[in-house]
């Protein structure tokens, strides 16, 4: 893109813009090796440049359904949808599970929420309608 004068300033992305970082990718590789194995720079770059490119042909799909629908938000299902499609199933699978058991853990953190805010709102009312007044 750099090299290419006609590009649209919009598209021309920074080379470390388009990578997940490094160090976050190291962490991820080191979690399923044993403690004393060691990661060459190389192969976390090469790891990089998989997984940043794979993130970007899925969400391509995604956005490109969305577009479709005229919707401008990705969502989970959209993820979901778009690795079945390209032929991901074995990832779209745990991803469907992780995303409802995410959207169950969400919901249950919303209700709390509203039920403290409610349970506030109760105590402040009471406390208010219980001063003496001047």
């Amino acid at each position: 893109m750099a090299d290419n004068p006609g590009a649209s300033a919009s598209y021309d992305i920074k080379e470390q813009d388009r990578l997940l970082p490094i160090a976050n990718v190291g962490r991820i590789m080191k979690q399923i090796l044993p403690q004393n194995a060691k990661i060459s720079k190389e192969a976390k770059e090469t790891m990089q440049e998989c997984a940043s490119e794979f993130i970007g042909f899925v969400t391509g799909e995604a956005s490109d359904k969305c577009r479709k629908e005229r919707r401008k938000t990705i969502n989970g299902d959209d993820v979901c949808w778009a690795l079945e499609t390209l032929g991901f199933e074995d990832y779209a699978g745990p991803l469907k599970r992780y995303l409802n058991k995410f959207r169950e853990i969400e919901g249950d953190r919303a209700n709390q929420n509203k039920a403290g805010v409610i349970e506030e709102m109760e105590e402040s009312s009471f406390n208010r309608s219980n001063q003496p007044r001047n």
